[in-house]
């Protein structure tokens, strides 16, 4: 079966301990501390697999687990940092926090690797607390908790064109001829039971088509399999309205069209305002040859904007016109995709903001500025420094926790240094 939701629970790993114990060899009753630090949590990572096209292993297995840490050990030995769990997804899939939906990460374009979770660092060892004052400190520092999220993963396919209509209205037969996929195509209602893509090859170029299986009445509110389909069309730049112009199952085509677009108004009116085009399709089946269905479909929607072709899926009749007159249109439009940007970051949940902190001038190093505490400590631990967005987080908690603005009430200018727990950079506005 074709799955495209899923909900499951992960949790990554937590920091080791750090270690208390003290030298205990020949001749050296008394020696110092030496506990190790403890190992890093591992990390929560969704990667996309090439070869998957369905969310269906996450129906089988809800809850996924990065390895702890290991606690440090005597001898300054360190913890074995925990193994990272790296989860497999189709191209194309969106993780959004299951409480509140906002996005967490957009598996498609270039982002093929994204870090979730990150794991606890590994809380520090005895020795690192030895001082002058206090040469047998009898205590470490633990780990950092473990962070865990239920997630919801939904797979958005990754089409330019999406392909909607009412059920039988011939969308299948209509990507089995200007493309190579093979749809299952059969008289009865919902044969389609999830989206099939082509790719349509024309001299100028190609693109990408979804056949969106059918809708109904009632779709955006979750009747029939609505819910389930409409969220395929939310990455495709124009949409196909085909309709039945010979209504051999007695429907109302213009009514079809106004059916339809009611119900990508409610789900996402943004969806409804992209292009659209309309394939008055099953023209060969039309039996009075004075009446021409199509002309009244162009007399009501082309004041509109909206350019009608009378189709035949079965003959091939106006196909070229159609797929060559979507190339147009796809021509002026941004080829970028269709990415859904992050709203939702793991880290704030994770960072308390009663945790205390500090802003300082050294006073040992000219033109730098000392930042520290609990809550530092805590977000550069649930932050991954590297990757863009963990860094457009970290620039963010800056701003919005006030440290910047400490920063410069403290007198920091253009260029001057600021240190937070081995964290070097140059502050510039």
């Amino acid at each position: 079966m074709f799955a495209d939701r899923a909900k499951i629970w992960i949790r990554s790993g937590k920091g080791g301990d750090g270690h208390v114990s003290f030298r205990r060899e020949l001749y050296v009753p008394n020696g110092g501390p030496d506990g190790g630090d403890g190992g890093k949590g591992g990390d929560v990572i969704f990667e996309v697999d090439e070869g998957l096209n369905t969310l269906t292993d996450y129906r089988h297995k809800r809850k996924y687990t990065a390895q702890d840490g290991q606690e440090g050990g005597k001898r300054n030995c360190h913890g074995k940092n925990g193994q990272d769990i790296t989860l497999k997804v189709p191209e194309g899939t969106v993780i959004k926090d299951a409480e509140s939906g906002r996005v967490i990460a957009d598996m498609s374009a270039k982002n093929r690797r994204q870090v979730v979770l990150k794991g606890g660092r590994g809380g520090i060892g005895n020795q690192h607390f030895a001082t002058a004052t206090m040469q047998v400190p009898k205590y470490a520092k633990p780990g950092q908790p473990a962070q865990e999220l239920e997630v919801l993963l939904e797979l958005k396919v990754i089409a330019d064109v999406g392909l909607v209509g009412f059920p039988n209205v011939g969308k299948s037969t209509l990507l089995s001829r200007v493309t190579n996929a093979q749809p299952k195509i059969a008289n009865y209602h919902f044969t389609t039971l999830s989206p099939n893509l082509g790719v349509v090859d024309l001299d100028e170029g190609g693109f990408v088509i979804a056949d969106i299986p059918g809708l109904i009445e009632g779709a955006s509110e979750g009747v029939g399999l609505g819910l389930d389909f409409l969220r395929h069309i939310e990455r495709t730049k124009i949409i196909i309205h085909m309709v039945d112009a010979a209504s051999v199952e007695g429907r109302d085509p213009i009514a079809d069209i106004y059916a339809i677009n009611k119900e990508l108004e409610a789900y996402n009116p943004e969806i409804a305002a992209r292009p659209q085009v309309i394939a008055a399709n099953k023209m060969d089946a039309v039996w009075d040859p004075a009446e021409n269905p199509a002309e009244k479909i162009r007399q009501e929607f082309e004041p509109k904007g909206i350019k009608v072709f009378p189709i035949s899926a079965v003959t091939g009749q106006g196909l070229k016109e159609l797929m060559y007159h979507i190339k147009e249109i796809l021509d002026t439009m941004d080829d970028k995709p269709v990415i859904f940007e992050q709203e939702f970051f793991p880290e704030d949940m994770f960072i308390q903001e009663n945790l205390p902190y500090t802003v300082e001038k050294s006073a040992e190093e000219a033109n730098t500025y000392i930042v520290e505490g609990p809550r530092i400590e805590k977000m550069l631990g649930y932050t991954n420094l590297d990757s863009e967005k963990g860094f457009a987080f970290f620039q963010r908690f800056l701003k919005d926790t006030g440290i910047l603005e400490e920063l410069e009430k403290a007198g920091i200018q253009e260029g001057d240094t600021v240190r937070m727990y081995g964290l070097t950079f140059d502050y510039f506005r």
